[in-house]
């Protein structure tokens, strides 16, 4: 099958049998979206009951055990951005992923054992007259599991999005792939929060996490079962290598003169993007002098006599395409930011309210974020199959990227004011400063607000993946897509710190929740992200798209070109 303009050829292993034209599409989707099932899975249900396991297990304190989810929390999200980086600099996806797979399995194995075998944790729960601390074995064995369920996590949740997408050719596709990886992401998660966590409370700790490692198990068994079928992208070196260079090549050639009557010839060198060579765009113009030829950078036999004294074409228009996405990738972060405090705050909420469903059944106060993992997984099948297939007809155009971005922004945003529009009626319904009084008024109330915002993650980060992959050089694909996760912690750690200055700053948020005025923070968190939105509409209006209508492709060119010089 030849390339064609817009598509990214297969690569095919040597020796084997299967064509490059069955190689890839969605023949790869079940295997992939069966193997990410159990890799999430296996994740939501070993930490999301961590806090529970190492207090009533490990005799671990409510406020150590509390930093000790937190630092598990952010190792296995800010680990993806090492895989994606692994993946693109080393070893290329599969590799990354079929290692990652079996390390994950193999920190499911060592939790099982920590809950099945008495000796490798505390003899006995604490009592109120004794209380047996964990040795440094116990903890050593626990963080070791930690250690190995942050590498499992690190090569295989953003490098299975980017390999899935390499298996496709069309953007449409990619972004029909982009939302059903999503769906089985949290669809795993709400599997973990309600099932894993009730048969690790209510059964036995050691099946919960023994269910956990046949997730593992069966996400192996679907990755290598289905590798015959993908489409195979080689690592091409670490992109942030020859990024480097442009930077250094510029700022060596500023003072460079260009030739008499304007001529300036650039080096192109061995392009990825096969087709012809790619020209110089306007903006960030002195990172041209880069890849502009000086007398002695190239030797007889055509290579580059200085390796940091020259960079190609490509290299400087990848920088470029950075920049220019930088200011929309910041507009996300304060995104997360309300994301992660209102997470935290709501289960502070739910603690003060009446939490019986039914007759006699008692919602757990940390399921309540629950409902905006539901809400995705449920909306984004609807977005894809009927939402978007609707607003295509009536308007003739798909909804782009920026656009999913935008409604994303104003989902969240709606998100906060309704949750202040909640803490205001709970907070019409105290009659007590007393922290310990339960106010007359259902916890149900707080799913709304909540569910408003799992609209809001179904929108914006699909919109934000699609619109990193689609726009990001080839070459560092796979770490535009581990991009989001780095989004995402510094929103989560940010969150942290954005309630720390609330606390030292007012006195909105003390200890009791009766008494405090988080209908406030949620009104300030609102308003912050107004004007956020606002930026985005900015940046959104100032980007212009660089593969919207068409992608890259990788026959290869070695030869430099002469331009006329628009530069000074």
């Amino acid at each position: 099958m030849d390339a064609k303009a817009g598509e990214n050829p297969p690569v095919v292993d040597v020796g084997e049998s299967q064509s490059a034209r069955k190689q890839g599409g969605w023949i790869t989707f079940p295997f992939l979206a069966g193997t990410m099932l159990g890799l999430g899975l296996s994740l939501s249900g070993a930490t999301n009951n961590m806090i529970v396991y190492l207090i009533k297990e490990y005799n671990v304190k409510n406020v150590d055990a509390a930093q000790i989810y937190n630092i598990v929390n952010g190792c296995t999200t800010l680990a993806p951005v090492a895989g994606a980086i692994i993946s693109d600099a080393f070893f290329g996806c599969f590799p990354v992923v079929a290692f990652s797979t079996f390390v994950n399995f193999l920190a499911l194995i060592v939790f099982t054992l920590t809950a099945s075998i008495r000796s490798l944790r505390p003899a006995a729960p604490c009592t109120p007259d004794a209380c047996e601390p964990p040795s440094a074995l116990h903890f050593a064995i626990l963080y070791s599991a930690v250690a190995l369920l942050s590498v499992g996590t690190g090569g295989t949740r953003f490098n299975t999005m980017a390999m899935g997408a390499d298996q496709f050719d069309e953007i449409k596709d990619q972004e029909a792939f982009f939302n059903w990886y999503l769906v089985a992401l949290y669809v795993s998660s709400v599997l973990g929060y309600t099932v894993i966590v009730y048969v690790q409370d209510s059964v036995s700790w050691g099946l919960g996490f023994g269910l956990c490692a046949a997730g593992g198990a069966a996400s192996v068994a679907l990755l290598m079962a289905g590798r015959r079928f993908y489409r195979r992208r080689e690592a091409k070196g670490s992109p942030f290598t020859g990024l480097a260079r442009v930077v250094v090549a510029s700022v060596r050639k500023r003072k460079a003169e260009t030739r008499e009557g304007g001529a300036v010839e650039y080096y192109h060198g061995i392009s990825s993007q096969g087709g012809p060579p790619r020209d110089l765009t306007p903006g960030f113009r002195c990172l041209n002098r880069g890849a502009m030829i000086s007398e002695g950078d190239i030797e007889a036999d055509g290579s580059v006599s200085k390796q940091w004294n020259l960079c190609t074409v490509e290299q400087v228009e990848d920088l470029k395409t950075l920049l220019r996405v930088a200011p929309l990738w910041t507009s996300s972060v304060f995104l997360s930011i309300s994301i992660g405090a209102q997470g935290s705050l709501t289960v502070l909420q739910a603690l003060t309210m009446d939490r019986t469903v039914g007759h006699g059944f008692t919602v757990p106060a940390g399921s309540i974020n629950v409902s905006s993992q539901i809400t995705v997984a449920v909306f984004l099948p609807l977005l894809d199959r009927i939402l978007i297939p609707a607003f295509r007809s009536l308007t003739g155009r798909a909804l782009t990227p920026l656009q999913k971005l935008g409604l994303g922004h104003v989902l969240n945003t709606t998100a906060m004011a309704a949750s202040a529009l909640v803490e205001q009626r709970r907070r019409a319904r105290v009659a007590t400063g007393n922290q310990d009084w339960i106010v007359p008024m259902s916890v149900l109330w707080l799913l709304l607000p909540v569910a408003v915002t799992g609209l809001g993650e179904a929108m914006h980060f699909p919109g934000l993946l699609s619109f990193f992959y689609q726009e990001f050089p080839e070459s560092l694909r796979s770490t535009a897509t581990g991009v989001v996760a780095l989004l995402l912690a510094i929103g989560y750690y940010t969150s942290t710190a954005v309630i720390s200055l609330v606390r030292r700053l007012s006195n909105w948020l003390p200890d009791n929740i009766n008494a405090s005025r988080l209908d406030k923070v949620y009104w300030m968190l609102a308003t912050v992200g107004a004007v956020n939105f606002g930026y985005f509409v900015l940046c959104s209006a100032l980007y212009k798209y660089n593969n919207r209508d068409s992608s890259s492709t990788s026959t290869t060119t070695e030869t430099p070109a002469t331009e006329t010089n628009d530069s000074s």
